[in-house]
């Protein structure tokens, strides 16, 4: 009999959660950055295995929301938790417990939901009794079905998280044919890896500021080239010309990697088009949210 299970992959800004979907999957589906908010919708990824499919929601990190957009991104949090079989608590090895992650903890108490605790970055701590301290501080807030420390960096631990995951799973039907790894459309896929491009070369407020969107992704007839058109949509003119940069030298070297990262993923030749547009105010704008993807309607 197949078994299967919805996982929600939550915590706070910037402590690896996309890198450690990624690294379960085997395959890069959820952009990765530096930067805090990376992620701003929720992500799916599948990975079957033999007799169990494991489907899990990359979830925006919980932050205090300061616009429209935000405010999506804490509802989309909340959303997945409710909806879920069991949650991963990703957390920074070495770190102190912060008030947002008390506050996911709070709310697994209330739903009385399987949780697995990801100690992530282990790779940075050089003395390993800190790490025990850690986990001797978190384990009596909650009862974790287990602790996992790992780094999707190096990849260590990931085995066993996956291990301990697999355990959370229960009869059922697979709800994704075996091949499935994510149910992000491609046009979607299309812009998060131009993105991804923003928050790598530029400085923190202009990709924050900024979104992407793929107005045209075709397949040309007998040939395995897509064409792509995509529009970067920045909130002032100021962001418009960084993005840009001198001659346009910027905008190319966003467009070349972007376009190298998708002819991976789609196994193809891409020629991509990208042109850059202000709107201004777009993330408390909720006509441009709606249009750009981020829309209340997505959890009715």
């Amino acid at each position: 009999m197949n078994k299967t299970a919805f996982i929600a992959i939550v915590g706070k800004p910037n402590v690896g959660k996309s890198s450690i979907l990624n690294k379960i999957l085997g395959q890069k589906i959820a952009i990765v950055s530096s930067k805090p908010q990376t992620t701003r919708t929720r992500i799916m990824g599948v990975l079957t295995e033999n007799d169990t499919q494991l489907v899990f929601i990359d979830t925006p990190g919980l932050h205090k929301p300061r616009n429209d957009l935000d405010r999506f991104m804490l509802r989309s949090v909340n959303e997945s938790v409710a909806g879920v079989d069991a949650c991963i608590l990703v957390v920074e090895a070495g770190r102190d417990i912060s008030q947002e992650e008390s506050q996911l903890i709070d709310k697994f108490k209330s739903m009385d939901i399987p949780a697995i605790l990801a100690i992530n970055k282990i790779d940075t701590i050089q003395d390993k009794s800190k790490l025990a301290q850690q986990i001797s501080k978190l384990s009596p807030m909650y009862d974790f079905e287990a602790v996992v420390p790992c780094s999707a960096q190096t990849n260590s631990g990931i085995s066993d998280l996956k291990d301990e995951l697999k355990k959370l799973a229960y009869e059922s039907d697979f709800m994704f044919d075996e091949d499935t790894l994510t149910d992000q459309p491609e046009r979607v896929i299309a812009a998060e890896i131009i993105r991804e491009k923003l928050l790598r070369l530029l400085e923190r407020e202009v990709p924050h500021g900024s979104a992407v969107f793929v107005e045209r992704m075709k397949e040309r007839h007998d040939s395995d080239i897509i064409d792509i058109d995509a529009v970067i949509y920045c909130e002032r003119d100021s962001h418009k010309g960084i993005i840009i940069g001198k001659g346009g030298s910027m905008l190319k070297k966003i467009g070349t990697y972007a376009r190298q990262d998708m002819e991976k993923f789609f196994d193809c030749k891409i020629n991509l088009q990208i042109w850059v547009k202000v709107k201004e105010d777009w993330r408390n704008r909720e006509n441009i949210l709606r249009s750009l993807g981020y829309d209340e309607s997505n959890f009715e």
